[in-house]
């Protein structure tokens, strides 16, 4: 079975294609906004959210300046909360727009290397098409999270959707 990224214009003029399960990566930037949105355009039957902190944050406890263990805990339990509550708030605003339009949703957070756990996820589900955004461009500000799409396309049992950048 061949694998390959679908253009954006090959499912748009492609309606009568259904989607029972899409799997969507997405972390709330702009460009995973774009990704949602698309996502819930196609209107698949069930949609299974992905969203992976990457591994980095795993031993986030700040620099020099915080100088003793204490301030150092406290504030990595603050990142940690700050965290979690963005990623609920994002979670419920795309539960909401899933429900409005009558799709099933369900959601996970995982924490790791993005394109491992989304391969991980995807061999789990076995969905239909995977949904993600594609990478910010040079010159619009922002952390530049990194989905290895050579380890991605070579493990995806199936198609993969990459939508652009809003600011592309």
């Amino acid at each position: 079975m061949r694998r390959r990224a679908l253009l954006r214009s090959e499912l748009e003029h492609d309606r009568s294609m259904t989607i029972g399960t899409m799997l969507l990566a997405s972390h709330d930037t702009s460009g995973a906004r774009a990704a949602e949105a698309a996502g819930l355009d196609m209107t698949p039957k069930d949609l299974h959210h992905l969203v992976v902190v990457p591994d980095f944050w795993k031993g986030m406890k700040g620099d020099d300046w915080l100088n003793n263990a204490i301030t150092r805990d406290r504030f990595g339990s603050y990142v940690e909360n700050q965290l979690q509550r963005e990623i609920s708030e994002h979670m419920e605003r795309l539960e909401k727009a899933a429900a409005k339009l009558g799709i099933a949703y369900s959601s996970e957070v995982l924490l790791g290397k993005p394109a491992l756990c989304l391969l991980a996820v995807s061999a789990e589900r076995n969905p239909d098409l995977v949904v993600i955004g594609a990478p910010r461009p040079k010159g619009i500000s922002g952390y530049r999270s990194r989905m290895a799409l050579d380890i991605l396309t070579r493990g995806l049992k199936c198609p993969l959707q990459i939508i652009p950048h809003p600011g592309s």
